[in-house]
């Protein structure tokens, strides 16, 4: 028996949607599972996935990885809803995005991106709970990679206990406007609704790229965020801009892996 699952990158936060709001991402790793004699990586975070719904024992795992690791594009999220998705699939069991995210929740640690790696499309996470609210925001996201990598710990560390008033004040009004936006497919809501004072501004050293993008917006953009907890950005582009973004975005960042990607409205699923 050989089963293949594949599973999105993602892209979360979305500026004020801290921690509940994620983009699944038209890229993808993949994981072939084959029955014999394998020898599996107790250790891998796909295998720890796999294991617990179905024991590893007995089954070979090959994994390939496309998803840029520690940029915060959700790598490590995909890879649990791999071994997840192909326990489900070699064991019968239905993939039920709430019931696979509890049960992969104390590997991942945070819900939005595992939730999006899941559901596919665009979700919103609360309590455990996950709702696809759509195929795809109202913007094509573009991602700027940088090469340097940013531990999420360390990035999540950097947060402050208490915010503000006024900050915490502006954010909720961003947040209304993005599940508005979300919800509307409103391009105009979302380039409103896409600036945040509860986490990027504390992430602004570990992700440069943000205030310089932000500074000069390419023509055709509704705005720009940190992917995650970054290093990466997301340049939000309207659909009939994204080639002429990309190209701008290449042009002045020589150095940044720029890439012009698609939501994706497909989670996790076996082939």
């Amino acid at each position: 028996m050989t089963v293949r699952v594949r599973a999105p990158a993602s892209t979360a936060n979305l500026g004020p949607g801290f921690d509940c709001a994620a983009v699944a991402l038209d890229l993808w790793n993949e994981l072939e599972l084959t029955e014999g004699n394998g020898d599996a990586d107790a250790g891998h975070l796909g295998v720890r996935a796999f294991s617990l719904l179905v024991s590893p024992e007995g089954w070979r795992f090959e994994f390939a990885s496309r998803i840029p690791r520690a940029r915060g594009l959700g790598s490590s999220a995909s890879v649990i809803a791999l071994g997840l998705v192909a326990a489900c699939a070699v064991s019968g069991r239905p993939a039920e995005p709430e019931e696979l995210l509890a049960a992969g929740l104390e590997l991942e640690g945070h819900a939005d991106n595992l939730a999006a790696a899941l559901a596919g499309g665009v979700c919103l996470t609360w309590s455990g709970r996950v709702a696809r609210i759509a195929d795809a925001p109202p913007a094509v996201p573009i991602a700027l990679v940088p090469d340097g990598a940013v531990s999420t710990a360390a990035a999540r560390a950097s947060l402050p206990t208490q915010v503000p008033h006024e900050d915490a004040t502006f954010t909720a009004a961003r947040a209304a406007l993005l599940g508005a936006a979300l919800a509307a497919r409103s391009p105009e809501l979302f380039s409103a609704a896409l600036d945040d004072r509860l986490h990027e501004p504390h992430r602004a050293a570990a992700a440069p790229l943000l205030a310089r993008v932000r500074a000069d917006l390419p023509e055709g953009a509704l705005g720009a965020t940190i992917s995650g907890s970054g290093p990466s950005v997301i340049v939000w582009a309207r659909a009939d801009a994204v080639d002429a973004c990309a190209s701008e975005l290449t042009d002045r960042y020589p150095d940044v892996d720029v890439l012009p990607l698609q939501a994706s409205p497909k989670g996790a699923h076996a082939l």
